[in-house]
């Protein structure tokens, strides 16, 4: 964590506590800043007679970082603001490294130091410094802005990614991206009337405007780019084919367009244990025929293959078993099947979730919510066809008098009287064989002993009901139904 003294003052300047890069939050000196560099030599003395190295690493905007000598061997300190030789006038840079580290980078970027590239240090720099040097730095939005507006104007095909004044305010460097060569003598003129200042434009590619930029990746850090990556090594898609990847340019891409470069950070590794591996052209030869190449897991050793003639099964083979495979077809012998070789294999049981301390499953909120009112309408839409034929049979049952009741309480009556209609048919002879006016009486008699109990009442209501049916006999479809009916029941008798 950081100590107390690495916050900020009201008008958002850092404070610093001067601890010359052994702060291990890395908030100091070098830290929190892009390419930051730790220097881990700044608590150990020099040998006796060795003088201080006197070339300095100093940053400017967006890790842009050089080289310069201390010519008058001021005491400057890693963090320090300072004012050093610029292309005209001068410009204003915090120091990011320091000592004998300096040579160790120096040697990285192939730098000597006596190279034209390392220029001076003027001095330390002072508050008129800084106050012009914050002042430029807040108008680069503005004219990032209105140099687009003249790019589109102008109809080249380029893009200006980012804007960069010098300390002193003469000069402004315009980055920019284009995939073919583009004539920016015009835009170069329009600049320099705008915004009364010397021009200097610069291509960089697309993945050094992502490391200028900065970003967020898919794996949820910095750029690798922005952070601590210098050299850019060319990626390309063989590095996705031998890690068994995907060749989706959506995932494999990175912000800048290119192909991601953590591809190549695991790549050696996959390919030392790949040498071990079959090549995936080989056909194994077994008894019930050929079997070609599908996938294979690296670090588990497996492999899955499938007949020619059968695709739609895939079998999981370890590399034992696959090598012992491709010597016996060099012996001109076939293998058994793909099914006894997996049949061998025991996969570990994976370990699932244990409530052990009492904590909640790490899958509870996976399984979607079903709501109350979808269970609502669910039950609503199952009784609807039963009312549907409730009512049919109400209507076919009752005389034109009598009319079917809608509520709710009288259909499981509905459906009492289709259960014992068998035994109201068996009594339709009797009443079928009596004139048609002498069946009225008969329920107004059965319906007056009232303190028998309700499955007597309700059988003989239905009696009443039935006979009312039988009454309208124009239908054909009734007595051909009907007589069948009346039939039975007389033999039964």
């Amino acid at each position: 964590m950081a100590c107390g003294s690495c916050g900020t003052t009201e008008n958002g300047v850092p404070r610093g506590c001067k601890s010359n890069g052994n702060c291990g939050s890395g908030s100091c000196g070098s830290g929190s800043q892009k390419l930051a560099v730790f220097d881990w030599l700044s608590n150990m003395t020099l040998p006796s007679g060795q003088e201080r190295f006197n070339i300095f690493e100093v940053r400017f905007k967006n890790g842009r970082k050089h080289f310069y000598k201390n010519v008058d061997n001021l005491p400057i300190t890693m963090g320090d603001i300072i004012a050093v030789e610029g292309n005209p006038g001068h410009d204003i840079g915090t120091v990011s490294l320091a000592g004998e580290l300096v040579k160790v980078q120096m040697k990285k970027h192939k730098i000597t130091e006596d190279h034209e590239d390392v220029k001076r240090i003027f001095r330390k720099a002072s508050q008129r410094d800084i106050d012009i040097w914050q002042t430029v730095r807040g108008k680069e939005e503005e004219t990032q802005r209105r140099g687009r507006e003249i790019l589109g104007k102008l109809g080249l095909e380029m893009k200006l990614s980012d804007v960069e004044y010098q300390g002193d305010g003469n000069k402004a460097t315009f980055y920019y991206t284009a995939d073919a060569r583009v004539d920016f003598r015009q835009l170069i003129r329009d600049l320099a009337s705008a915004f009364s200042i010397r021009v200097e434009m610069k291509q960089v590619g697309a993945r050094q405007e992502a490391a200028r930029l900065g970003g967020v990746g898919s794996c949820g850090r910095e750029l690798c780019c922005s952070t601590w990556l210098t050299d850019f090594r060319k990626v390309t898609t063989s590095a996705a084919r031998y890690q068994q990847l995907s060749l989706n340019p959506l995932k494999l891409a990175g912000q800048c367009g290119k192909l991601k470069c953590c591809l190549n950070f695991e790549l050696d590794t996959y390919l030392d244990a790949l040498k071990t591996f079959p090549k995936q052209d080989v056909v194994l030869k077994t008894e019930k025929g050929d079997a070609v190449f599908v996938k294979m897991d690296i670090f588990k050793q497996h492999l899955w293959y499938t007949y020619k003639e059968e695709r739609f099964k895939w079998f999981r083979l370890t590399l034992d078993q696959v090598l012992e495979i491709i010597d016996l077809n060099k012996n001109n012998e076939k293998s058994i099947s793909l099914e006894e070789y997996e049949s061998e294999i025991e996969i570990p049981v994976k370990v699932d979730f244990e409530d052990a301390v009492g904590q909640d499953s790490l899958t509870r909120f996976d399984a979607p919510k079903t709501s109350k009112r979808k269970r609502n309408n669910r039950n609503r839409n199952r009784k609807k066809p039963v009312a549907a034929v409730a009512n049919n049979n109400s209507n076919t049952k009752p005389s034109p008098r009598q009319r079917p009741n809608p509520n709710q309480k009288r259909k499981p009556q509905a459906r009492k009287q289709t259960n014992q209609q068998p035994k109201q048919q068996q009594q339709k002879p009797e009443a079928s064989q009596k004139p048609k006016p002498k069946p009225r009486p008969r329920p107004r008699a059965q319906q007056k002993p009232k303190p028998k109990p309700q499955g007597n009442a309700n059988a003989n209501k239905p009696e009443g009901e039935v006979k009312k049916v039988n009454k309208p006999r124009r239908n054909n479809r009734n007595r051909k139904n009907n007589n069948p009916k009346n039939d039975n029941s007389s033999e039964k008798k």
